[in-house]
């Protein structure tokens, strides 16, 4: 089956919610969340450096050191991460992948399409990892 969202997305939003799931400001090895989740190292370890650039992690070199939140949970949006690592366009274009497709010359999803793209959008820019990862505490949620 496959995604709305790419890989890198869904690792970002796998990683992030299971470091929003530990106590604040516990920094993590890559390798630990790698091996926790299922996820390639390497894959994992770019993926987590976009997130540090754009401020949503902090690292820590050493060897105790490893990743934490830089930012409260509950202050961090889902759609955030998902920018951080593909970019603003991720819920825009032609679900049929048509160049150019928009109101003036609509593809014969793209009504139905705009509608979607409108609530998906929003899932993502109002869901918070604070919010998620209490879900995940509270009704045992997987991430792997």
């Amino acid at each position: 089956m496959s995604s709305l969202l790419s890989k890198s997305s869904i690792y970002a939003l796998r990683a992030s919610l299971y470091m929003a799931t530990l106590p604040p400001d516990e920094y993590v090895p890559v390798h630990d969340i790698a091996e926790k989740l299922g996820i390639s190292f390497h894959f994992l370890a770019k993926i987590l450096q976009a997130l540090t650039h754009r401020g949503i992690l902090k690292s820590f070199r050493g060897p105790h050191g490893g990743v934490a939140l830089a930012r409260p949970a509950d202050d961090v949006s889902l759609n955030e991460l998902i920018e951080a690592v593909d970019g603003q366009q991720r819920f825009e274009g032609c679900l049929m992948g048509l160049p150019g497709c928009g109101v003036e010359k609509p593809c014969p999803l793209h009504e139905q399409w705009e509608k979607t793209q409108a609530s998906i959008s929003a899932i993502f820019t109002c869901s918070t990892l604070g919010e998620q990862a209490r879900r995940i505490k509270e009704l045992d949620l997987r991430l792997h």
